[in-house]
């Protein structure tokens, strides 16, 4: 068995693999040692352990994982099964490319675009042949929220996710229309211009926001909550086979 932990901006997720299938998944606020200690004791059966990481942790939590497991820290220079054209492969976002690798292992013979929405919203194209060819980074929804309060005078700081009219009636109406809705109405321009150039591309959503996108895009997409887990576990299982 596997263990891919995800250190993201706003959240730590933690799976389990057996054979490639996730069979179990926990989010927390933060990651400690006691709850890492804790949850592996639970899943006797884990070998080997990859993390990727956007801000740092407890020196404690890898002295303990290099100690008792086959573990890597993944950074964008390690070898995975896929091709990237970035310009910048050294600020490439680990959660980027991982999600990239599942994707095409997940779809090998499609064009794709993945769409993952969460503290910020990233899109990233990756062709058929097995190429990353880069993408988009833009604000997600609680970003958005967060500057119209921090970078106005009086305008309220809101959290809401869900329908709303696209006339406000209210000032905290008009935000909610602004962001839900403009976030939206981005989205779906943005799979519309790369199928413009790939006809034929499928389009992955992912990401803590996903479920807010999944049935509100005009664009038909697939939903793949975990994916960039997904995309840690595959690119364990690479380097495992050529380093150990």
């Amino acid at each position: 068995m596997n263990l891919a932990i995800d250190i993201g901006n706003t959240l730590v997720k933690l799976a389990v693999f057996d054979k490639g299938q996730l069979t179990d998944f926990q989010i927390h606020e933060d990651i400690t040692l006691p709850a890492l200690q804790a949850y592996t004791d639970a899943h006797a059966g884990i070998e080997a352990v990859i993390l990727a990481t956007v801000r740092d942790y407890p020196p404690g939590v890898e002295h303990y994982l290099q100690k008792n497991y086959r573990f890597l820290v993944f950074n964008t220079a390690m070898a995975v099964p896929l091709e990237t054209s970035y310009a910048t492969p050294s600020t490439l976002g680990a959660d980027r490319l991982a999600a990239a690798v599942a994707a095409h292992a997940l779809m090998p013979s499609a064009d794709i675009l993945v769409v993952n929405a969460g503290t910020a919203i990233t899109y990233d194209l990756i062709t058929a042949a097995g190429e990353h060819l880069g993408g988009a980074i833009s604000p997600g929804l609680m970003m958005r929220y967060k500057a119209l309060h921090t970078f106005t005078g009086r305008l309220p700081l809101l959290d809401e996710i869900g329908d709303t009219p696209l006339i406000g009636k209210t000032t905290a109406g008009s935000i909610l229309s602004g962001v839900l809705n403009g976030t939206l109405a981005e989205v779906d321009g943005m799979i519309a211009r790369y199928r413009l150039s790939y006809p034929g591309i499928k389009t992955i959503m992912s990401g803590g926001d996903n479920n807010y996108f999944d049935k509100r895009l005009k664009n038909k997409t697939f939903a793949i909550p975990n994916l960039v887990l997904t995309g840690l576990n595959i690119i364990l299982d690479y380097n495992l086979e050529k380093s150990f």
